[in-house]
């Protein structure tokens, strides 16, 4: 039988001093999202935000520390992944790339009604810790 496991992915959650940047997905699933994606084989967790961060934000972020794993296997409608989610900061304006058709900074007031995969759960969580700092 041959073996399939999850496949490991990274989001961050970049700060900023307007609020916190989201992507609008170029490809399925469409919808804002964190910017984020897929850990490469030899690649930390930490590099592969950085590298993501970049990759779809123009952004250059120092990672602050990790927030929290998420693991439901429904979270991805394209694969069971478990993604670590990365607190960071950056400095100047979003630029969209990569896989990114949009970026854009956004508060909790303002966020898009709906999000992709589960990062409205994500942010939730976020906005929920921020509040009990």
């Amino acid at each position: 039988m041959k073996r399939r496991n999850p496949l490991p992915t990274v989001d961050i959650i970049i700060e900023t001093l307007k609020g916190i940047v989201l992507i609008k997905r170029k490809n399925p699933p469409y919808g804002w999202a964190l910017p984020g994606g897929f850990v490469d084989y030899g690649e930390s967790l930490e590099k592969a935000a950085v590298r993501e961060a970049l990759e779809e934000t123009s952004l250059n972020v120092t990672l602050k520390e990790q927030f929290h794993t998420y693991s439901d296997p429904t979270r991805d409608p394209r694969h069971h992944t478990i993604s670590t989610v990365y607190i960071a900061e950056a400095d100047g304006r979003p630029n969209a790339r990569d896989d990114a058709a949009e970026a854009g900074v956004f508060t909790e007031e303002n966020l898009p009604e709906r999000l992709a995969f589960d990062h409205q759960k994500i942010l939730k969580d976020y906005f929920l810790w921020k509040k009990k700092r």
